[in-house]
């Protein structure tokens, strides 16, 4: 019987624990948090999209957004279809939501956690609590792991499923990378993906709150002149700038940021063209032509953002309904249709849902997850250079790395 030790007890350290015991191993899972999955507790919202409810592996590979085809041996061998047979085996009633997405029907991620912990427990890991300071290396082999209190233990093989670097608090500080660079890896630089976004404009802190729910955005690459993501559905503005399910799917495209080399145009109205728009405008104008404009834009905007649009379009805050002239009038259309927003930066890891970046994939074999630089050294997880989009994406990859990480370890 061959020794693993699992370091941490995420997502993908909890199936790389429970796969490496099935096989027939002595497992010990090192997490240095008191309870595993604290940072699948906050996914979703607290609710956890787990999954995907792909039933082709190039559903789940398109939506990779960095190094999707190494993720091929993976997602042949656990597939979001296998995820949610277990969760379901292990009790957890599943739903499927908008966008094929996945939950628990209790809408509470914390059964999903309870989940996994029982399924460490069915599968004999031992858990200790405890912080990994540094692997044990002779020869180009792993042989253990060293904690923070002193304490050393040996094994055969080592799987780092430490995760990345957001969303610290949880525990998720960049330990796997340290350790990657001790067994000779490379490190892609580490970015917040899936994040909120810093923009210049003022405007985003007066309409601090609001949530478009009917919006259409376009990023452009002013660099390139091209178009590089467009989405319909919902955003928020925030203090800093926009966050919401578009903008977090929008950051992941951003991939070298500098400070307003991406910007952001927003369709307030998708659904009517810019004649239509225009055609509207007009009979709202000509019903409500002794009211102030600001009160016949109330007809077609949130209130937040009527005033930043009035300014936007070079028009007096008090002008009347009759008297806006032609010109006024069209530029106002062409602000309800393209409301630009300058991007200066990512939001910080704090609020990042992933981690872009991490251990090279050209080191790790794909098949197995092995290391090709340490024998015995394998990685599952976000600590990994693979990261996609919203939608559970990043979750399945958690369970299929681990997955393959454990079978083989």
């Amino acid at each position: 019987m061959s020794k693993v030790i699992v370091i941490g007890g995420g997502a993908a350290g909890c199936i790389a624990a429970a796969f490496a015991s099935k096989s027939g191993n002595e497992v010990l899972l090192l997490e240095k948090n008191e309870r595993v999955g604290k940072k699948v507790l906050i996914t979703g919202k607290g609710r956890c999209n787990l999954t995907n409810d792909q039933t082709d592996i190039n559903g789940l590979i398109s939506n990779v957004s960095h190094n999707g085809r190494f993720l091929y041996s993976a997602f042949s061998e656990f597939d979001a279809q296998d995820t949610k047979r277990l969760f379901e085996e292990l009790g957890v009633p599943l739903k499927v939501e908008r966008g094929n997405r996945v939950f628990p029907q209790s809408d509470k991620a914390a059964d999903i956690v309870k989940a996994l912990n029982k399924l460490i427990i069915l599968n004999n890991v031992k858990k200790i609590t405890a912080e990994v300071k540094e692997l044990i290396i002779k020869d180009g082999r792993v042989l253990g792991v060293r904690t923070k209190e002193g304490s050393e233990f040996y094994a055969d093989s080592v799987i780092v499923c430490t995760g990345g670097r957001s969303y610290p608090k949880t525990g998720s500080t960049g330990d796997g990378y340290k350790f990657a660079l001790q067994a000779g890896h490379t490190l892609v630089p580490t970015r917040p993906s899936l994040v909120p976004l810093i923009c210049r404009e003022g405007f985003c802190s007066e309409a601090m709150g609001l949530s478009l729910r009917n919006s259409a955005i376009k990023v452009i690459d002013t660099v390139s002149g091209k178009e590089i993501y467009s989405d319909f559905g919902e955003m928020l503005f925030t203090h800093f700038g926009v966050s919401g399910p578009m903008i977090l799917s929008a950051s992941a495209h951003m991939d070298n940021m500098e400070k307003e080399r991406y910007e952001i145009n927003i369709d307030l109205k998708p659904a009517l063209s810019k004649e239509k728009l225009d055609e509207r405008l007009q009979r709202d104008l000509l019903e409500n032509s002794n009211k102030a404009l600001s009160n016949v834009l109330g007809l077609l905007l949130p209130r937040a953002l009527i005033n930043p649009i009035i300014r936007l379009s070079r028009v007096k805050p008090s002008t009347k309904a009759n008297q806006l002239t032609k010109e006024e009038r069209l530029r106002i259309v062409e602000k309800l249709k393209c409301l630009k927003l300058t991007v200066l930066d990512y939001g910080s890891f704090d609020e990042a849902v992933v981690t872009s970046g991490g251990v090279s994939c050209k080191e790790i074999n794909p098949k197995t997850m092995e290391s090709k630089l340490c024998k015995g050294l394998y990685f599952a997880g976000e600590v990994i250079d693979v990261d996609a989009y919203t939608g559970g994406f990043n979750l399945q990859i958690a369970f299929s790395t681990g997955y393959l990480a454990g079978k083989n370890a």
